[in-house]
């Protein structure tokens, strides 16, 4: 039985993660405060990464699953803490890529300051770099936009919410801004497929192969409650952010070293199914945004 460590495991990608693993039948160790309910099943460490102590010691892990590193002292005092391990993946972000970069983005792409994600995206940047110097054979995964069950960014939550209540729904220019996503369960398909087989690619871009407008996106969030929404597109310069879940720039990464290890994802159209279907049962989990009384108070 493989053991493993997910740090953090009580907000979506790593309560998602340790829930994954949990059901495969890992051994699954979760570190955090134990300020949330636990999952079913999961063996709690608890305390804070920054002040840890010799509580780690002990522990031998085949795998760090690294979901919750922001930054580099992050890196610094996690590993500081670790006894022996035999695999460390962290989980980065394609904020790590500037906006103006050619794209798709590569992981051998130049890293740089994003003006839209700004610090997150610099401070990601730092990780990563701190990690290679600690752990050189580690992995390093970079998401664009997660979306799946668990997920307590009000994005896709938000157009579900426009679509249950029949709202015209008020689009960025025409809708042709593109994205790139990937269902949390996915990312956990991959870190599973790192661990069986230890590819030789040790930076890898994860996501769907696919890019979708979103236009295209809404209209497959609006279906899920069998409707088809009725759009009124801003053209105004107004910051995206004020009526919209997403930063107003297309972007795209090229996926291949994921696809030589984990080559299916799942449909869009069967990820949001299941995102909504969770979301309707925990709505009071999800961290909502005023992007309605914007939209009523200055676009309508």
């Amino acid at each position: 039985m493989r053991k493993i460590l997910v740090t953090g495991g009580t907000t979506f990608v790593s309560r998602y993660a340790a829930a994954y693993f949990t059901a495969r039948d890992y051994e699954v160790y979760v570190l955090n405060r134990n300020t949330k309910p636990q999952v079913q099943g999961v063996r709690l460490i608890e305390g804070d990464r920054h002040s840890l102590g010799d509580a780690l010691k002990a522990f031998r892990f085949d795998t760090i699953v690294d979901i919750t590193s922001y930054n580099a002292q992050d890196i610094v005092d996690l590993h500081d803490a670790l006894g022996s391990f035999d695999q460390y993946i962290m989980i980065s972000s394609s904020a790590v890529y500037p906006e103006g970069g050619a794209q798709p983005f590569r992981e051998d792409s130049a890293r740089g300051a994003n003006k839209f994600w700004g610090k997150y995206g610099t401070d990601k940047i730092e990780a990563e770099t701190e990690l290679l110097k600690r752990v050189p054979d580690a992995y390093i995964l970079r998401p664009p936009y997660l979306y799946g069950p668990m997920n307590n960014v009000y994005r896709e939550a938000f157009v579900f919410d426009c679509a249950e209540a029949d709202r015209k729904f008020y689009l960025p220019k025409d809708g042709g801004m593109k994205l790139q996503f990937f269902h949390v369960r996915d990312l956990c398909g991959v870190m599973k497929a790192i661990m069986e087989t230890k590819p030789s690619a040790h930076i890898m871009n994860v996501g769907n192969a696919e890019a979708v407008s979103v236009r295209d996106w809404v209209t497959q969030c609006y279906a899920c409650f069998g409707r088809i929404p009725s759009f009124v597109n801003v053209y105004e310069e107004i910051e995206q952010r004020n009526y919209f879940s997403f930063y107003g720039y297309t972007y795209y990464l090229d996926v291949k070293r994921q696809q030589e290890i984990y080559p299916t994802t799942i449909p869009l159209e069967e990820g949001l199914r299941e995102s909504v279907e969770w979301y309707l049962s925990n709505k009071e989990a999800v961290n909502k945004k005023a992007y309605m009384k914007y939209i009523d108070d200055n676009l309508t």
